[in-house]
């Protein structure tokens, strides 16, 4: 028996079909069921729940308010040191602000929020934006900052943490984050 080419035209497009669908049906399984992959791409710790910093009260050190501004699509790293850390926040502040460098055309939709006073001998970048200390801020973040151990947080243009950063990170981890988010 011969199929004619009408029949075989129409079981191809069925199968292509099918092969499509059945590709969603199997991701919205996944999904549904609540699986997560064992691994992902971001060197960066995911928080969950994402900690929301919208509603605080944040301001800047020279007394204007912080707010988050979504449609801008900047992205926050947020760095809350303890009151004099000395040599550990020099150095910190030292290789965020090459990561914010490393960044080139995309570093204007990034920003360092360094919550506390900025060590002597800082270096002078238009992304960094100097806060000041926040306790209800303290109290959202998963860990306390020490000078031996600084974390340092990544934060969405909506003003959620997403990412944590263990102290004693390697930045080129931050900024392999930062490239996947910021094109």
């Amino acid at each position: 028996m011969t199929v004619s080419h009408q029949t075989r035209s129409r079981i191809s497009l069925l199968l292509v079909a099918a092969m499509f669908l059945g590709s969603f049906g199997v991701a919205a399984a996944l999904f549904f069921s609540g699986w997560k992959p064992g691994v992902t791409r971001n060197i960066g710790e995911m928080l969950s729940p994402y900690p929301d910093l919208r509603d605080l009260s944040l301001v800047r050190a020279d007394g204007q308010a912080w707010d988050w501004q979504p449609a801008e699509r900047h992205w926050h790293i947020v760095v809350a040191p303890p009151a004099d850390c000395g040599e550990p926040c020099a150095q910190m502040i030292n290789a965020l602000h090459r990561v914010w460098y490393s960044e080139g055309r995309h570093a204007d939709k990034l920003k360092v929020l360094w919550f506390g006073d900025l060590p002597a001998d800082e270096p002078e970048f238009s992304g960094l934006v100097a806060m000041q200390p926040s306790a209800d801020l303290q109290a959202r973040l998963p860990d306390q900052a020490r000078a031996d151990a600084l974390p340092v947080y990544l934060a969405d243009p909506n003003g959620y943490l997403v990412l944590r950063y263990a102290p004693g990170f390697n930045p080129s981890g931050l900024r392999k984050d930062l490239g996947r988010v910021l094109k």
